[in-house]
């Protein structure tokens, strides 16, 4: 399975592009996907092309013409709490919306990923990833999309017009839903969406449990999954193993200590080492989120204190905690238990931000530390020598099950000489996904190689277990549609309908 394209998710290559196209608007896109299917030209079109670990901007096949949406950057119509949707274009970002909403409307927020600020909310939508809250693909409905056949369609009540009341608040329309169609597949280009705002609650408060024995993570998810489905805790809840948790913190402790406690070098490693090890010993860490007014939170939290009961140590967190906390440890930072808690606030505190909509670079800002790379933005994550591979399995919502196969997830990547970094994300009533990545330096060829067998033995892992997974990085196209012939062959119909010249994304998503 690692393919040529495989080479440019872990090694920064690509297949080779012709060229890049550029819109900025819908009707130069239209243009541009017309002119295509009638020289026959494959086109790959890409958001922000941040889409690190499943395989960023690179094309499936060689021989395209990238598309990058990111000049289309329009939040286009007024937003309002009586109708709190922004119609965007799919170059706008995290930061871009979360800077309009504190403009024009800061009463509103949205569901934002862990991932950079600087990445694209449609671009991770359409291929269905997670923010903190819930599911993106459940946050995106009336999508305007240019299809292969260089036909302008608006899905639900969208294609009533722009003088409709109906056109930006009703997310089903009438008849059969065609959004679907344009999610994880290669159909057309989405050029602009709906997207669902929330009410800031008037409180929100972290929920962190740490598991005190890792021989009970099965019960730990049952109890997990149950105040989920309860409504009691309606975030995500996230549960990483301790080399996710602890690798999630050591930046921002890392600055903590360097710039306030003037430690360097080795001294400073030494110290990261330890304060890590002193706030995240746990093998298994939960965090989630319990909102609303004073009282509803009050007694969430009461109902999930009892719940955990001996299960977890629970702490919880919240703006004015950080704030008291940060205050007393920094001044007592002389002691090192103080110093290494002071320290994991300044990591927590974007962390903590996520619930309240706040995106942040904090998690690239870790992948760069650890690569030596501090010099770098977050959007230059492809200029270090980070190497990230995802292989994520979407998982029943069975504890006894979850607990065997996440076992048998870390001992493959040991056997390769590798650690897993892995979240489960009770994200939906009924089921998880297991979010894990393999880190490498991707300057080296024995690595790359090495984190390619190490990720195939994974999914060959997965498919052992009659599980997939839920976003397949470039690589792994050809791959996914081995099973479910049928499945396939009635999307490849759908491709010949909407694409008749198999010109957009050729590959993507078991489709040529």
């Amino acid at each position: 399975m690692a393919s040529q394209a495989a080479e440019g998710v872990v090694e920064g290559g690509r297949p080779a592009l012709l060229d890049v196209l550029r819109p900025t608007s819908t009707d130069e896109v239209q243009r541009m996907v017309i002119a295509a299917r009638d020289a026959r030209q494959a086109i790959y079109p890409v958001s922000t092309g941040l889409n690190w670990g499943y395989g960023g901007a690179d094309p499936v096949r060689p021989g395209a013409r990238l598309m990058d949406l990111s000049g289309m950057r329009a939040i286009r119509e007024k937003i309002t709490p009586l109708n709190p949707v922004a119609v965007i274009e799919p170059g706008v970002t995290q930061a871009d919306l979360h800077q309009h909403l504190q403009r024009h409307c800061p009463s509103l927020m949205f569901n934002v990923t862990g991932s950079a600020a600087a990445t694209s909310i449609i671009g991770n939508a359409l291929d269905r990833g997670v923010g903190y809250l819930g599911p993106r693909r459940e946050d995106l409905f009336g999508l305007e999309v240019v299809t292969g056949a260089g036909q302008l369609i608006h899905t639900g009540f969208r294609r009533l017009g722009v003088d409709s009341p109906l056109r930006h608040c009703h997310p089903y329309g009438l008849g059969p839903m065609l959004d679907g169609l344009f999610f994880q597949s290669n159909f057309g280009v989405v050029t602009s969406a709906c997207f669902k705002l929330l009410p800031r609650p008037p409180r929100q408060v972290a929920v962190s449990l740490a598991l005190r024995s890792q021989e009970r993570l099965g019960e730990f998810v049952d109890v997990l999954a149950a105040l989920k489905r309860e409504r009691l805790m309606d975030s995500v809840t996230h549960i990483g193993n301790k080399a996710r948790t602890q690798a999630s913190l050591q930046y921002g402790m890392n600055s903590y200590l360097q710039t306030e406690c003037g430690l360097s070098g080795r001294q400073l490693e030494l110290a990261v080492q330890r304060a890590t090890a002193r706030v995240a010993p746990h093998e298994w860490t939960s965090l989630g989120g319990v909102a609303g007014t004073a009282r509803q939170v009050d007694a969430a939290l009461a109902e999930v204190r009892a719940r955990v009961g001996g299960l977890a140590r629970m702490t919880t967190v919240d703006d004015r905690k950080l704030a008291l906390g940060h205050a007393v440890l920094h001044a007592l930072r002389f002691l090192p238990w103080a110093r290494a808690n002071a320290a994991a606030i300044a990591a927590i505190k974007p962390l903590h931000g996520l619930a309240a909509g706040i995106p942040t670079d904090a998690a690239v800002d870790n992948l760069l530390w650890k690569f030596g790379r501090t010099d770098l933005s977050a959007q230059q994550l492809a200029q270090s020598s980070s190497g990230v591979l995802f292989i994520s399995p979407a998982l029943p919502m069975d504890g006894k099950f979850v607990a065997m196969f996440v076992k048998k997830m870390i001992e493959t990547a040991r056997e390769h000489q590798h650690t897993l970094y892995l979240t489960l994300n009770i994200e939906m009533a009924n089921t998880l996904v297991a979010v894990s990545n393999l880190l490498f330096d991707r300057s080296d060829p024995v690595a790359v190689a090495s984190a390619q067998r190490c990720a195939d033995a994974l999914y060959g892992l997965i498919r052992e277990h009659r599980l997939e997974v839920y976003r397949a990085r470039t690589d792994m196209m050809a791959s996914i549609t081995e099973v479910s012939a049928e499945y396939w062959e009635t999307v490849r119909e759908l491709k010949r309908v909407l694409d008749p010249m198999g010109i957009i994304s050729p590959g993507r998503y078991g489709t040529s």
